[in-house]
């Protein structure tokens, strides 16, 4: 009796383990007639944002990832395959993609070492540095000038745990306050609540674009982190996977990802119609020679 309770115990550990074998990856599971799931940032100009006009995610991590969908569709030749799209915030994004919640994340998200043992990561579309928005008047030009004051960065960034570890290292007495997303920390800053914003310095300029006055702030200061920003990716399909690094490796050396990229940081945008003027950065230049997954962070 003991002998026929072990073999039960065995076949169904053995069955158990080939049904976690067989769970089926992204590629899988679109042959089967399945969607694709992408989530996306509400605020993140101009990487992912909501179009105000039509209420739908837009931006350059937009267009990479349905450029990817297309891919995907092409690759399984499911040219009916349905995209869903779920909204995340910065405290949530990296949980909704560990838990097979979507299967990539088109924002601002940097690839480091710390999120790579949840998740996994493409090529990076963008290569920036956390600096400061701060009023036009403010006389602070780094970190080390405030002091003593209020400084806000939004919850669930890499620029806030920056600015946190900065902050006990040098004792240098800051408020810091987390801000539930992007543009309630400009709006901390305009109104007076905070004396700055630490935040990416492209998306400093792209919330500062779409502000009713611009000229009213200012971004200032040295990096304060260096940011690698790459789409995020299920963890663990390592066929999914590949298919996404090969033609972010094909965008960017047969330098067709430039015309995207031109699209949001050098032409118009919505939703003031100002273009941001940032030209491809030497960081970018120079990782784009030799495109890879692998970042030293």
């Amino acid at each position: 009796m003991k002998l026929l309770t072990r073999l039960a115990w065995l076949v169904l550990g053995s069955a158990a383990s080939a049904s976690c074998l067989a769970a089926p990856g992204v590629l899988e599971r679109v042959l089967s007639g399945g969607k694709l799931v992408i989530a996306y940032r509400e605020s993140s100009v101009p990487f992912s944002y909501v179009d105000e006009k039509t209420g739908r995610p837009i931006g350059y991590a937009m267009d990479l990832c349905l450029h990817l969908a297309d891919t995907v569709r092409r690759q399984t030749g499911k040219k009916d395959m349905a995209v869903e799209l779920v909204p995340v915030t910065s405290a949530n994004r990296v949980d909704t993609v560990a838990q097979g919640k979507a299967d990539m994340e088109c924002g601002s998200t940097t690839n480091n070492a710390e999120r790579r043992k949840r998740v996994a990561f493409t090529i990076p579309h963008y290569i920036t540095g956390a600096r400061l928005l701060v009023p036009a008047a403010s006389s602070a030009s780094r970190l080390e000038d405030l002091t003593g004051k209020t400084v806000v960065s939004t919850k669930g960034s890499t620029p806030l745990g920056a600015v946190q570890q900065a902050n006990r290292a040098h004792l240098m007495g800051l408020n810091i306050v987390e801000a539930p997303d992007h543009n309630r920390a400009v709006e901390m800053v305009e109104k007076g609540e905070a004396d700055a914003f630490v935040m990416d310095d492209v998306l400093l300029y792209g919330l500062n674009a779409g502000r009713p006055n611009p000229q009213a702030l200012k971004v200032v200061g040295r990096f304060v982190t260096t940011e690698p920003l790459a789409i995020m990716l299920a963890p663990g399909d390592a066929a999914f996977k590949k298919l996404v690094d090969d033609e972010m490796r094909r965008l960017i050396t047969t330098r067709e990802i430039y015309a995207i990229y031109d699209k949001w940081f050098q032409r118009p945008i919505p939703p003031q119609n100002r273009s941001l003027n940032l030209p491809v950065n030497y960081l970018m230049r120079d990782f784009w020679k030799y495109p890879t997954d692998k970042v030293p962070f």
